[in-house]
């Protein structure tokens, strides 16, 4: 399988971006409810575009024809939060690590504590992470697991930082090899059948579609 593309520059006005964590849940006698979680929670998206000029209409026809055609995964993040709320200034990340050298938003998996917790380190001392915030561990170009904080932290004077995350880590597949990112972080998605939408015409030319991440291992 091909590394996944990326999603396009283009005017995109509405993003959502949402975890799915399948369950069924059973209603009892006695005012008694089972909740069972089954399978591996997993992200779902959707895009839509501005009004679109010809040649923004053409870079988003190539795209989904190159991810839909051919089946080709790309990377899918949160439009509207591409990098911790405190520090998005609308550039991409940038700064110093508390140990030397540029930080441009990748860091160091330390140590994973369990599968709701790891330890990052190679951060700027006293970069701050907000509840909401994605995270994304990359273990290679097609084997990436994203995450949100649920909970608010700050790295310390070494650029270490203890962070409490959702949904459970994959364990199985996921080591201290992994990187982790806070720039654009992003999981693996494949556009869902049937969900473009580009119509053709001036009144109206805005794109869209929906996506679906997938698991490679």
């Amino acid at each position: 399988m091909a590394d996944p593309i990326s999603l396009p520059v283009l005017p995109w006005k509405d993003c959502s971006f949402d975890p799915i964590s399948p369950s069924d849940v059973s209603l009892m006698e006695g005012r008694r409810t089972e909740q069972v979680s089954s399978m591996t929670a997993y992200w779902r998206a959707s895009y839509s575009t501005n009004w679109l000029t010809p040649a923004q209409y053409g870079v988003f026809d190539a795209f989904v024809m190159l991810a839909s055609s051919r089946g080709a995964p790309f990377l899918g993040f949160d439009l509207f939060r591409p990098r911790p709320i405190a520090h998005n200034a609308g550039k991409p990340l940038s700064g110093t690590k508390a140990g030397g050298g540029a930080f441009n938003g990748q860091a160091v998996l330390q140590s994973i504590v369990n599968n709701g917790t790891i330890i990052v380190s190679g951060l700027p001392a006293g970069f701050k992470l907000s509840p909401g915030d994605y995270v994304e561990l990359r273990q290679s170009a097609l084997v990436r697991s994203l995450h949100r904080i649920v909970a608010p932290a700050t790295a310390n004077s070494s650029g270490v930082v203890t962070l409490a995350i959702m949904f459970a880590l994959d364990l199985q597949h996921f080591t201290t090899a992994a990187s982790v990112h806070f720039e654009k972080p992003c999981c693996v998605m494949t556009m869902d059948a049937g969900s473009v939408s580009a119509p053709k015409s001036w009144a109206g030319r805005e794109g869209s579609f929906s996506a679906t991440e997938v698991f490679f291992s």
